[in-house]
């Protein structure tokens, strides 16, 4: 998996505070949740400035804290998410909540899915693309060291790092992503959660233009999750 295909971008307009100096590459992220978390309307969310590939298909994040809460809730989410819903709960997105264990699929009202996630627990999320699906790229290469975390507070809307300097060639091949994407705009494919590295269930949706993005919420104080988009890479 190529990290530089998975960089995350800011979604809202709510500064953050890196405590580090922006990495060549995204690396893992640590993030805090440091809102009020007092309504629905207080969601901190961040998500990926691309969409999930065949050739990058599956993220996760581990809870380091669940706050008061553990309001946490990991998924895939269209490009256009509304930056004050959680993940799941407004149509073209689908994730899974840490707190109750539910499925929300574009709806506030969960179904019964899977365990309650808790201090220490992985969360996943993947895609399980058809075979015929886009175009798959060709000469990935992955970053086989450990790179250090980046630590990152948040209040109402949260975003990780992005790079800040891409080559020629990865533009292009983000340009031919969006391309695959508006390409299988209405197809259904199969999103698929995990926690401590079992599947937990499955949904099949639609693919809403641009593709599904990793997408992750919180809304409790005292909330931090380590995010890694490339778990399967090294």
């Amino acid at each position: 998996m190529n990290f530089a295909d998975l960089g995350l971008v800011r979604v809202g307009g709510v500064p953050l505070f890196p405590m580090s100096m922006p990495a060549p590459r995204p690396r893992p992220q640590v993030l805090e949740y440091v809102g009020k978390g007092k309504s629905i309307v207080d969601v901190g969310l961040a998500q990926a400035r691309r969409p999930l590939s065949p050739r990058s298909h599956y993220f996760e994040l581990e809870i380091l804290d669940p706050g008061e809460k553990c309001y946490i809730a990991l998924g895939v989410a269209r490009k256009d998410y509304p930056k004050n819903r959680h993940p799941g709960w407004s149509r073209g997105s689908v994730a899974y909540h840490a707190d109750d264990g539910k499925l929300f699929h574009g709806s506030g009202v969960g179904d019964p899915f899977g365990p309650r996630c808790y201090k220490g627990d992985v969360m996943g999320c993947g895609i399980m693309f058809p075979r015929d699906y886009g175009r798959d790229s060709e000469g990935d290469s992955d970053d086989s060291s450990e790179p250090p975390e980046v630590k990152v507070k948040v209040r109402n809307v949260m975003y990780l790092e992005e790079e800040e300097e891409e080559e020629e060639e990865e533009e292009e091949e983000e340009e031919d992503g969006e391309d695959m994407e508006q390409e299988q705009e209405g197809r259904k494919v199969v999103v698929f959660f995990t926690r401590n590295g079992t599947v937990v269930g499955r949904r099949e949706v639609g693919v809403p233009p641009g593709g599904l993005f990793p997408t992750v919420g919180m809304l409790s104080t005292g909330e931090r999750v380590k995010v890694d988009l490339h778990p399967l890479s090294g």
